[in-house]
């Protein structure tokens, strides 16, 4: 139990006191309302004595009274209804609440911290309440009047006549059948005799002659003189005097009176009261001439429902502070105050006390006379414990005799009555001794209403006993519980035991059999008094030694629940949350819901919303695990609640609504027009959706791009203002700079939301909520800052979406849309919106309520609220600095706050028969269609890709771009001509500068400028530009981006550039794989006359599969481009005219290629014709690709070559005649090799056209026109080696020696005849070419023999005549005849390649063997003629 005020000595001796009956006079109550006080609420404040009083018990011995209280109460004769009763108790209950800014006890219990209020007043004056308005019973004589004060004014006329009166009416009261109500003591009640003087009116030796005779009449010791009103009321106004009766009349206890009407005794005719001699219970609609009881009610019923509760509770708060406000006692003095305690002193001293001392000792005469006992009770005690005892009946074996009634004479009544007075007077050993003698007769005659009194009475004051001579039997408290309950079914007398024996209990730290005793106790019968039970046997829990705080919280919620039910709202709303402190955050999600919902409710009740709507809030708001009908519940009565705070205050700010989660991070910001859909063949570019999933590796091209395409505008530097644009910002974007949006184009805001329950939500009118500040950026001049409201829709257009359904556990997006009408700056602060719920959502026999709720208009069940969530994302953690590591900070996240600018053109792009297959190498020709959709024109378009290779717009002049449509034949993407027959297969040469395709100036060539016509496109205006794609070389599916970059016309400070992407996706088969060699031709000379000459293989693969369709590839042109090289004619002549190949057929190809004479400026172009029809290779879109294949060719090697950078360092160092000899093998031949292939699709057949492109480098080096990949090893040893210090300039290989060309010229056959002459002379010419520009040292050696007996065999033996050996120095690019004689001995074939010749550089000392002569036999054959 919590704490009182009062010990449990105290409160059972105030609990039980004498009481004492006061009949006044009509002047003397006329007196005493001068201080608005009737004369028992006049004596209240003073009936404590202060002093001990000393009086004799019937043994003679001095026992000692300390602490005395008695009560003076007006005669009432009308006993309370049960009703009245309840109705009082509620409002003593309901008026008393927790003080304001009290400090709660905090008790910490393992996990928990809890503050609980460490008192309960409203308890103790509920229990205050309820012991005096116990009305009195024939079963004990406690609440039965000891005395009675006549109470008479020293004005009346005859004051002592008036006195007999009042004796008269009192004795009237007590024995006339008439009146059952109040109970008497005794017969002989003592009568006290009080003449009240009014001092400030009175004529006070009247009063004392009056005195005088009264003293005379009853005795010095039997009346009183009390003096009252010294106060003038007119004087001393500013004196403060104490008032001591506001506290006793706020009680409003059962003794006050609701009227102050004077008592009369005219009316003589009175309805007879029946009694059933048990409970003292009155009919309805009794009345009598006295008082009406102030607990009558005005209607009989004695159940009240919760509103009778709440205006019981009005009226009596009312009366509350109208007491408060009324002075009490303003014609009294402090001197009156002393008098009156004085009288009060007097009264029990010399009259009331020796009155029960008198009673004691009759009644215990009495007792003894009629028993035939040989001495007092009192000094046989020890004589009746002492013996042997009768063992006494359970309450089961007992017969219902709750009925039984003693005469007022019999002896058992009498042991009860003087145990009753001993109680009264604080003789507890003696009372004692009295209630167990008592209680042994009762059991006896088996009076069971009769003996539960005298057991419950025995059992307090055994505890009262001084120095506890025996332990307190609390089973003499359960047996009287028990059968005041069960046998007597008098609950009233029940409570009285259980709240006496409790707080018993709880003095002796027993919190735990208390707490048990409260439980039993509570019943359906009484709310309110269950609550009460409940909460202080929490209160027992919690106050144990290990507190029990579980069982603690699960009792106040019972109780509150009562408390509910009782109609004590603010009781109920404070239990409930004093248990959430201990069920909160501990996973008990069904409780916390429980105690949400009613304290939700409850502070609805009672008008505090904003407790109601935290309560609500929290159900919804924490992962609930109720039933989607409970929850659905839980949604109406938030916003039922939510919709009436908010009409409170209407005009105020919006409320923040806890449904649907919003996801803050997620929220992505796009800006732009959405994308227009593919119309047709017109197919839009894809550039940047909401759709589009984030690709960080993707963003960074973009990136690249961006800035590479920035980099060539401003001549390669990137601008440190530069913000690359970001179309749509989400949680991986970089969002630490404002972004930027143009006016007068949407503002896309996806908001993310989830509904936690298991029930659809309806937002209705949802949009965006914002904040504008207008700033003209050219002007500098800044705006105010405007919130969203009606009038601002000139500045900030706002779409609504009108109903948006979120399904039960759905997670969905919402697209918001902003429209800016002026530059400055944006805020989009959050989400405003109606919440409401759909009507019919919960599911019945199983159907799911989403079913039918997908499209359409949803019938909303009337009730929504409206409300703002704002939008608050935090940026990423900061790691950069030392600070930021050791510390937990955020950057900046400002995706929400765009910067509006002034107006920018905009751009869209759709493509025209834009393929989506093709083969590698394939050509073939779109359209791309741009469109000005702004109001302002745009310039510099131009577009970068990584993949330039991939596409062209053709060559910068018309002469060179091809008409659209320009072919003869199958309508061809190629400029063509038709051929002269002729003229097949010997190059037709053409030139080409690379600067007509956009390649050698400088600039980068992923960045390609759009040939616009006049370079501006107007607003509104579009133009068709052709566009030519090339297959990609490798087979699969590729993805090209394209960056379409554009600007205003006028320059802007905010936004300098607009562009917009485009991916393509392409996926492209298998054709033809190239690879190609040249060589040095061994003829030494041309038609031409110069010996510069190479021999071209190439070898064409048809590697295609058939699942194409592809039937089969002709060869139609292979064309040569280069600066130093050009192909003169194909060697290998057939009777077809094409090279025609199916599936995996190979042909194999050899061309004649010879030296250039043009300038180093531009290219060759030499096409060799296999068809009828010449493709022109040095017009777009041939040699668009060509160059754009030609420069990622360089930038592969360059990138390649750039890892040996610090190599190639050392190597500037080298000897500048190896250099040259290097530069001979090198080689700068591009070989393009144009085909068609034949497809057969849909039963048509089509004819499909492209290009290969090989690059020759290295003589005898073979190249593809596709890099093959290598395949890596799969383990790697891992090698350790210490790099060289300094690099050895490498020498030329024998390779690269190989450069010296040798060739031998003699006869093919030779007659000769042997028998004329023996030997055979042949002249032979060994030609030395120096291909290189350096000086070769050249020794030929002519005495090498052949070793293996193998080639003897074969070619025989021959001897060189003359010189075996030369020395011959070669300057760069000459041709040294060395003429040469072979000897035969007889006929044969014989093999003259023998000569060894050996070359080294002029500055070196060794010398290289050319492996010329071991490339082929020079064969000769030797005839006899």
């Amino acid at each position: 139990m919590a704490q009182c005020v009062q010990s449990v000595q105290e409160f059972i001796q105030d609990s039980f006191v004498p009481l004492v009956a006061a009949l006044c006079s009509e002047e003397a109550e006329r007196l005493t309302r001068r201080n608005n006080l009737s004369f028992a609420e006049l004596v209240r404040p003073f009936c404590r004595l202060t002093s001990e009083v000393h009086m004799r018990d019937p043994n003679n011995q001095l026992h000692i009274i300390k602490n005395l209280k008695i009560a003076v109460n007006n005669i009432i004769t009308h006993p309370p209804q049960p009703g009245a009763i309840r109705k009082l108790l509620h409002d003593v209950v309901s008026v008393s609440q927790p003080a304001e800014g009290l400090v709660a006890n905090v008790i910490t219990a393992g996990d928990y911290d809890l503050n609980i209020s460490a008192t309960t007043p409203w308890f103790e004056s509920y229990r205050e309440c309820f012991l005096q308005s116990m009305p009195a019973s024939d079963h004990e004589f406690l609440n039965h009047y000891v005395a009675c004060m006549l109470v008479v004014s020293s004005s009346e006329p005859d004051p002592v006549e008036q006195f007999l009166k009042l004796s008269q009416e009192q004795h009237r009261i007590q024995h006339s059948s008439e009146y059952s109500y109040p109970k008497w003591f005794i017969p002989n009640t003592l009568k006290y005799y009080v003449l009240l003087h009014d001092v400030s009116t009175g004529e006070e030796q009247r009063a004392d002659s009056i005195y005088e005779e009264m003293k005379q009449r009853y005795g010095t010791q039997g009346c009183y003189l009390l003096k009252i009103n010294s106060r003038v009321s007119n004087r001393g106004a500013d004196e403060q005097i104490p008032d001591p009766w506001s506290q006793y009349l706020q009680k409003n206890t059962i003794q006050n009176q609701d009227s102050y009407e004077d008592y009369t005794v005219s009316n003589k005719n009175t309805d007879q009261l029946i009694s059933d001699g048990i409970d003292s219970e009155i009919k309805d609609g009794l009345s009598n001439n006295f008082k009406a009881h102030p607990l009558q009610l005005d209607h009989p019923s004695g159940s009240l429902d919760s509103t009778d509760y709440m205006k019981a509770s009005t009226s009596l708060q009312d009366s509350k502070k109208s007491n408060s406000g009324t002075p009490h006692g303003a014609c009294l003095t402090l001197t009156d105050h002393d008098r009156i305690r004085q009288f009060i002193q007097e009264f029990t001293f010399r009259g009331l006390l020796p009155h029960i001392e008198k009673t004691i000792r009759q009644l215990n005469d009495q007792l003894i006379s009629r028993k035939g006992l040989s001495r007092s009770l009192f000094s046989a005690t020890k004589k009746w414990f002492s013996g042997s005892k009768v063992p006494e009946k359970s309450i089961n074996e007992l017969k219902n005799t709750s009925g039984l009634l003693y005469p007022p004479e019999a002896p058992e009544l009498q042991i009860r009555k003087m145990a009753d007075l001993c109680f009264l007077v604080q003789h507890y050993e003696l009372a004692y001794s009295c209630y167990h003698t008592a209680k042994k007769d009762f059991l006896n005659d088996q009076a069971m209403l009769y003996a539960a009194g005298a057991l419950e009475m025995a059992a307090v004051s055994a505890f009262l006993q001084p120095g506890a001579p025996r332990p307190y039997p609390a089973h003499y408290m359960e047996t009287a519980i028990q059968t005041y309950r069960d046998i007597c079914k008098n609950m009233v007398l029940a409570e009285r035991c259980v709240l006496l024996s409790a707080e018993i209990l709880k003095s002796q730290s027993k919190y735990s059999e208390a707490a048990a005793l409260l439980i039993r106790l509570t019943s359906e019968d009484s709310d309110l008094r269950s609550a009460l039970l409940l909460e202080q046997a929490a209160h027992c829990f919690i106050n144990m030694k290990s507190p029990m705080v579980r069982k603690f919280a699960f009792h106040m919620i019972l109780a509150g629940h009562r408390f509910s039910k009782a109609g004590q709202k603010k009781h109920a709303l404070r239990c409930y949350c004093q248990a959430m402190q201990v069920y909160k955050g501990k996973g008990w999600s069904l409780a916390e819901d429980h105690i949400n919902f009613t304290i939700g409710r409850q502070s609805f009740t009672l008008r505090q919303l904003d407790n109601a709507v935290s309560a609500f809030r929290h159900i919804l708001i924490n992962d609930s695990k109720q039933p989607p009908a409970q929850q659905g519940a839980f949604l109406r009565e938030y916003l039922y609640v939510y919709k009436n705070a908010t009409q409170l205050s209407p005009d105020g700010p919006l409320p923040q609504l806890p449904l649907p989660y919003i996801n803050s991070s997620a929220t992505r910001v796009f800006f732009g027009h959405d994308r227009r859909p593919a119309e047709g063949e017109k197919q839009a570019a894809t550039h940047v959706s909401l759709d589009q999933e984030y690709d960080s590796e993707s963003s960074q091209q973009w990136k690249e791009l961006e800035e590479q395409v920035v980099s060539v505008i401003n001549k390669g530097t990137i601008p440190s203002n530069f913000q690359p644009t970001q179309f749509c910002l989400n949680r991986y974007s970089d969002n630490s700079k404002f972004p930027l949006a143009v006016i007068e184009e949407p503002i896309t805001v996806e908001v993310s939301f989830r509904n936690p329950l298991k029930v659809p939500l309806l937002l209705t009118d949802l949009s965006l909520l914002w904040k504008f500040q207008p700033k003209d950026f050219s002007a500098k001049h800044d705006g105010e800052t405007k919130e969203q409201g009606t009038c601002d829709e000139d500045m900030v257009g706002t779409e609504a979406i009108a109903e948006f359904l979120i399904n039960s556990e759905e997670t969905k997006v919402a697209r918001l849309k902003l429209f800016p009408h002026q530059t400055g700056e944006l805020h989009i602060l959050g989400v405003v919106y109606n919440l409401g719920s759909v009507q019919g959502a919960v599911s019945l026999d199983g159907i799911d309520p989403s079913i039918g709720l997908q499209t359409g208009k949803f019938v909303s069940n009337g009730l929504s609220v409206r409300g703002r969530q704002d939008l608050e994302i935090q940026g990423p953690r900061l790691n950069n600095t030392k600070e930021e590591k050791t510390s937990i900070k955020y950057g900046p996240d400002r995706r929400l706050d765009p910067i509006i600018t002034e107006e920018m053109p905009l751009l869209e792009v759709f493509f025209i028969n834009f393929p989506t297959g093709l083969l590698c190498g394939e050509i073939r020709k779109a359209y791309v269609e741009f469109v000005n959709v702004s109001k302002c024109p745009l310039t510099a378009l131009k577009v970068v890709s990584k993949h330039p290779e991939f596409f062209t717009f053709g060559g910068n002049t018309a002469a060179l771009t091809p008409l659209s449509p320009s072919a003869s034949e199958n309508c061809s993407a190629y400029k063509t001509v038709v051929t002269d027959p002729t003229s097949v297969r010997t190059a037709l040469l053409s030139s080409a500068s690379s600067a007509d395709f956009g390649l050698g100036t400088g600039g980068s060539p992923e960045v390609i400028q759009v040939p616009l016509p006049d370079a501006v496109l107007l607003p509104g205006a579009s133009v068709q530009l052709p566009m030519w794609l090339r297959g990609p070389d490798e087979e699969g599916v590729h993805e090209i981006n394209f960056l379409f970059y554009y600007e205003s016309i006028k320059k802007h400070s905010k936004m300098c550039h607009r562009v917009l992407r485009h991916t393509a996706v392409i996926c492209t088969s298998r054709s033809l794989h190239i690879r190609a060699t040249v060589c040095r031709s061994n003829a030494l000379g041309d038609e031409e006359g110069r010996g510069d000459n190479m021999l071209l293989f190439v070898d064409v693969e048809n590697i295609n599969t058939s699942e194409t369709g592809v039937k089969e590839f002709h060869i139609v042109q292979v064309s040569s481009n280069s600066k130093h090289w050009k192909l003169q004619k194909s060697v290998n002549i057939s009777g077809d005219k094409d090279t025609k190949l199916a599936s995996r057929e190979r042909a194999k190809l050899c061309f004649k290629a010879v030296r250039c004479k043009n300038s180093e400026e531009n290219y060759t172009f030499a096409d060799i014709v296999f068809g009828n029809e010449q493709i022109i290779s040095s017009a777009s879109p041939c040699a668009d690709f060509f160059f754009q294949s030609l420069s990622s060719e360089f930038k592969r090697t360059h990138v390649q070559s750039h890892t040996h950078a610090s190599q190639r360092a050392v190597k500037q160092s080298f000897d500048e005649t190896v250099r040259l000899i290097q530069k001979c093998s090198e080689v700068d031949l591009n070989i393009v090799v144009l085909w068609k292939a034949y497809v057969v699709e849909d039963s048509k057949q089509l004819i499909l056209e492209g290009q290969h492109h090989v690059t020759l480098n290295t003589v005898g080096k073979e190249a593809f026109s596709f890099p093959q990949k290598q395949d890596l090893p799969e383990t790697v040893l891992l090698k350790f080696f210490r790099p060289e210090n300094t690099q050895v300039p490498a020498r030329p290989t024998p390779e690269q020696l190989s450069n010296l060309k040798t060739s031998l010229h003699y006869p093919e056959s030779f007659n000769h005849s042997f028998h004329q002459k023996s030997l055979c002379l042949v002249p032979v010419t060994l030609l030395l070419s120096n291909c290189s520009q350096a000086v070769v040292d050249v020794m030929i050696d002519l005495r090498h023999k052949p070793t293996s007996s193998e080639a003897l065999e074969i070619h025989g033996s021959f001897t060189w005549l003359g010189q075996t050996q030369y020395k011959l120095q070669l300057k760069g690019q000459e041709v040294y005849s060395l003429q040469l004689k072979a000897c035969f001995v007889h006929t044969g074939v014989y093999n003259l390649g023998t000569p060894r010749v050996f070359a080294k550089l002029v500055d070196q000392a060794t010398l290289f063997e050319t492996s010329q002569q071991n490339s082929m036999p020079a064969l000769i054959i030797i005839n006899n003629i």
